[in-house]
């Protein structure tokens, strides 16, 4: 990931060489009339239609300087504004259909949801390769969403890797085999936010995701938000 928006960066330079270039001219243009209006003949002066529209040229070479300055103003704004914006979203818990996470603390945490009661779900984690390293039937079957915590120990190739980016695949069936909708999620707070390829990105708990993926938003629980256990639903 980057700090800087890299399509801001690349429309920003050409903006710049842009307008250097078109200042050399102006300043070409310029010396070269001025060097005209002092070695005319006098007795056959330069026709002031002819002058008027060197000075017209020269009047739109200026212009299109300051639209260069203003267009680099507003492309800069633009990048600031999507970071801005998308920097509300700290703070509050967020669903997103994304299914990659780092293992931290010896473990990788993932949601997976089912769209009806399933025959079998089979679950799946991917190492960055794209190689399975762990699967296994799903804890729950049925509808809804579920948790799914993997401590690490590999059924094939390496075990778990501190801070090394895993995917987990869902597949869920009925009792006919055939493929019922189920999606890996990952949920948790927004921490943090920064931009990549003109694009926000959202750390939420160990992933990094784009904003694009989330699916859900929510005001945070806190200790005064949460009702006691017993109070729920009084």
């Amino acid at each position: 990931m980057v700090d800087a928006v890299t399509t801001t960066n690349n429309a920003t330079s050409r903006i710049n060489a842009g307008a250097g270039m078109l200042a050399s001219n102006f300043e070409t243009f310029l010396a070269l009339l001025t060097s005209q209006l002092k070695n005319q003949d006098p007795l056959s002066p330069v026709d002031s239609n002819q002058f008027t529209a060197q000075l017209t040229q020269m009047a739109g070479v200026e212009q299109q300087l300051l639209t260069n300055e203003l267009l680099k103003s507003l492309v800069s704004a633009q990048g600031g504004g999507d970071l801005a914006s998308a920097a509300n979203y700290i703070g509050k818990d967020a669903t997103a259909a994304w299914a990659a996470t780092k293992f931290k603390d010896g473990k990788a945490d993932w949601s997976y949801e089912v769209a009806s009661n399933a025959a079998s779900v089979k679950l799946e984690v991917l190492d960055g390769s794209g190689n399975v390293v762990w699967s296994g039937d799903a804890p729950t079957k049925t509808t809804g969403v579920h948790e799914f915590s993997w401590d690490g120990d590999a059924t094939t190739g390496a075990d778990g890797q501190d801070d090394q980016v895993y995917t987990l695949k869902v597949v869920a069936k009925d009792a006919a085999g055939g493929a019922i909708d189920a999606q890996v999620l990952t949920r948790g707070r927004i921490t943090g936010v920064e931009m990549y390829d003109g694009e926000a990105y959202l750390t939420v708990g160990n992933s990094i995701l784009p904003l694009s993926s989330v699916i859900a938003l929510e005001e945070a629980r806190t200790a005064e938000t949460t009702p006691p256990a017993g109070e729920a639903g009084a």
